[in-house]
């Protein structure tokens, strides 16, 4: 068996100051959301990729796919935001085995409601806290580690919003 290839101590620095922004940012994120807009930022992603589909709709395992989320938990997501009226399922018409997830009105305008908040927490928590020159190796590095995993994985990476796209 092969020698693990063990963290330098940079490596290790990096890793762990990568871990706990990550983690501190998407647990603020979520916390502001649900204080906010009463919803925890897994129902806000739900919302997100309904809006930004065609007629508002995507089949459940797309949608599960898109929020790498196990099948099980997308239903009961979806299940709670149906209880609000902001997503409705009905069955697939070509598939009777698969379900199709709506953004209703209601969902939508709770969405664009939600979202200038959790425009302006992105905004405070991570991109006021970086340089223009930062934020461009931000991405450029996310995309070198989502590249190879991405190639990897059957689970759909998030598109880039069209220009004036607020809702993300």
């Amino acid at each position: 068996m092969a020698e693990p290839r063990w963290l330098e101590a940079d490596e290790q620095r990096t890793w762990r100051a990568f871990l706990g922004a990550t983690q501190l940012l998407f647990d603020r994120l979520d916390r502001e959301l649900q204080r906010d807009a009463g919803i925890p930022h897994a129902y806000y992603e739900i919302l997100v990729w309904l809006s930004e589909s065609p007629e508002r709709s995507l089949r459940m395992s797309d949608l599960a796919r898109r929020t790498r989320s196990s099948r099980s938990r997308l239903s009961h997501a979806v299940a709670r935001l149906e209880e609000r009226g902001w997503v409705t399922r009905r069955d697939c018409p070509t598939d009777k085995r698969g379900q199709i997830a709506t953004l209703t009105d209601d969902g939508y305008a709770a969405l664009t409601a939600a979202a200038p908040g959790h425009v302006d927490g992105v905004r405070a928590h991570l991109f006021d806290a970086l340089s223009p020159e930062q934020v461009r190796q931000l991405r450029q590095i996310s995309e070198a580690i989502m590249r190879p995993l991405a190639a990897d994985d059957t689970a759909v990476t998030a598109p880039p919003p069209a220009d004036g796209d607020r809702t993300r």
